[in-house]
């Protein structure tokens, strides 16, 4: 007589086993049986999921909101959510999460956390907030005519062995210009290496030429800067950098939220 495993091994036994494959092998597994899908919900699981710093960086968020995810979450709740929807931190300057099909680390720098050419010059820029950001303030630029936007992150943080893609989340207020006549450079490098390949887009560009952003599901729109590969996570530094430095053309109305990392095809 024919056995299948879940008659044979303990639903403590199977979420163990389960813990050893990936977040994306535990989803599909729910779909075997609902033995499958109860060890698949099980904390065993989802807590190896989690980064092992995960709560020392949950830590750096408001006091109260770290207090509910650390006292009140199940270690799968605080994964999934970390997957959903993430967590600001360092006073609300970055956000940290989780890609869903991996569990390896995201970040996204806020506008206020990059170096940006002019920004305190209220002629320039201007701070403001914006109900579709998870930031308090995004940066809007009023009129420049050489525009550098740079955001530097310690690889220390990220997930070692994994390549990390770089995007500009930007959109445009209902008055711009300048971003469709002139191209702008997009850049990714490690900051002791030289390499790194340089893009050259347009951010707003006519129906002739390629579109290289896309839409994202939170109202924004994202390009890509570039990638690199995190090794070892040592004490090193990523640079993302934005750079359109053609004197001849005034730009406006580009409105940034942030510089997002997190690794390759996790969209």
């Amino acid at each position: 007589m024919k056995s299948d495993i879940t008659s044979i091994l303990p639903e403590e036994c199977i979420s163990y086993i389960l813990s050893l494959t990936s977040p994306t092998d535990v989803c599909r597994s729910k779909l075997v049986s609902p033995v499958f899908r109860s060890a698949a919900n099980s904390d065993t699981i989802w807590g190896k999921f989690l980064p092992s710093d995960c709560y020392e960086i949950i830590s750096n968020s408001p006091s109260s909101l770290s207090k509910r995810l650390t006292a009140s979450m199940s270690k799968t709740q605080l994964y999934f959510h970390l997957c959903n929807r993430g967590v600001l931190i360092d006073n609300g300057t970055m956000s940290f999460g989780l890609d869903k099909a991996t569990g390896k680390k995201c970040y996204m720098m806020g506008a206020r956390r990059l170096s940006i050419a002019e920004v305190n010059t209220p002629t320039n820029w201007r701070w403001k907030c914006l109900p579709q950001s998870r930031f308090s303030e995004v940066a809007e630029l009023k009129q420049v005519w050489s525009l550098d936007v740079k955001g530097v992150i310690e690889t220390k943080i990220l997930s070692p062995k994994t390549t990390y893609v770089a995007y500009l989340v930007y959109k445009f207020a209902t008055s711009r210009s300048g971003f469709d006549k002139k191209p702008v450079d997009l850049h990714v490098k490690l900051e002791e290496s030289d390499a790194g390949r340089t893009f050259r887009v347009f951010l707003d560009p006519s129906s002739n030429i390629p579109q290289f952003s896309r839409e994202r599901g939170d109202g924004w729109m994202e390009v890509k800067l570039g990638e690199f590969f995190n090794e070892h996570g040592d004490d090193g530094k990523a640079v993302c950098r934005l750079r359109e430095v053609d004197n001849s053309t005034p730009k406006k109305g580009l409105i940034i939220e942030g510089i997002d990392i997190r690794p390759k095809d996790s969209r």
